[in-house]
């Protein structure tokens, strides 16, 4: 008999509060009547996340998980705005997730064997390691070669409009706090990142708020090329795998860490701790096979690598005027 289960919602008109319209989706993990809850805000899709809430609750008695999805600048905003209402934020957006712990949002925890680079403060925790994904659809690129680097993609772009007009997306940055961090990221990599998106831009781009709608998209022929897509998240698609193809690029990949902080007002922070120390090592010492989001690479992060890192720099295109600026430049190329 199982103990454990997973009820899921979709709320179409809700809110958190009067003010605030919160959640894509919500679980309940474990019996609502339990004399512990533990609530968490995060972008990370139910599905995903599933595994390690549920072995949480089966090793837990008299506890269950409150979960809801949402995107991630709506779990900044939140947990400004009601520090109170959740135990944890876990979010892909690491940036907003180290302003968040900066200003004083996130509770330290210490006592964790982690990875001292895969925190900050003891206030924000890693616990995954996860690329940006080219992903195309299989049928488009049938007898042709699938290009396999930015350069590539924007020479079949440019040789073939008539066949991509309409067919290419990406995330809208001024929406979406993981499209932002990437675009941010690609940009100061390479300067391909612009040309790309003016390319894009001129095959009138199809902008996105999240990894799985561009996926599906895809997986349709909605869409021909999906740019900057969680690779996790397209990789948990096995029953799509007929019809996109997933491309790391090979010029430069873009690695976030998903990441996760105990709110400095959490109604049970005891009860997040606990959480927290299950999550960290479910992801640093658990095997793939038994979750469904990948591992934390326990590789230190170098220059020479792709992963972004939990370090002061992340703050810099959350400035106001270097935001203002970014997002002017990237509506002029990519809205055309």
């Amino acid at each position: 008999m199982r103990y454990v289960f997973a009820l899921i919602l979709s709320v179409l008109a809700t809110s958190l509060c009067a003010q605030e319209r919160a959640w894509e989706d919500r679980a309940l993990f474990g019996a609502a009547d339990t004399p512990r809850m533990l609530h968490v805000l995060s972008s990370t899709d139910i599905a995903l996340f599933a595994p390690i809430a549920e072995s949480f609750v089966a090793d837990t008695p008299g506890i269950a998980i409150e979960y809801y999805v949402a995107g991630t600048a709506d779990i900044d905003r939140i947990m400004r705005k009601s520090p109170d209402r959740f135990d944890m934020a876990i979010s892909s957006a690491m940036d907003l997730q180290f302003k968040l712990a900066n200003d004083g949002y996130a509770l330290a925890l210490d006592g964790f064997d982690h990875p001292d680079w895969a925190e900050w403060r003891q206030s924000v925790f890693a616990f995954t390691s996860e690329p940006a994904a080219i992903v195309l659809n299989r049928a488009a690129f049938a007898g042709a070669q699938m290009p396999q680097t930015r350069q590539a993609l924007i020479r079949r772009l440019r040789d073939t409009p008539e066949q991509f007009r309409g067919k290419v997306g990406t995330y809208d940055v001024r929406q979406s706090g993981l499209g932002y961090l990437f675009a941010t990221q690609d940009a100061r990599t390479s300067e391909t990142f612009w040309r790309l998106m003016e390319v894009m831009g001129n095959l009138d781009a199809q902008l996105y708020c999240c990894s799985s709608d561009m996926i599906e998209d895809v997986a349709a022929g909605r869409l021909f090329v999906a740019y900057n897509v969680l690779g996790s998240y397209a990789e948990a698609r096995k029953d799509l795998s007929d019809a996109i193809e997933i491309v790391l690029p090979a010029d430069f990949r873009t690695v976030m860490m998903r990441t996760a902080l105990v709110s400095s007002e959490a109604p049970d922070p005891a009860l997040a701790r606990s959480f927290m120390e299950h999550l960290l090592t479910q992801q640093s010492g658990g095997t793939s096979a038994a979750l469904a989001l990948p591992l934390l690479d326990l590789q230190k992060p170098g220059s020479e690598q792709s992963t972004i890192q939990l370090e002061p720099a992340l703050l810099t295109y959350l400035d106001r005027l270097k935001t203002e600026r970014f997002i002017k430049e990237w509506e002029d190329a990519i809205i055309q």
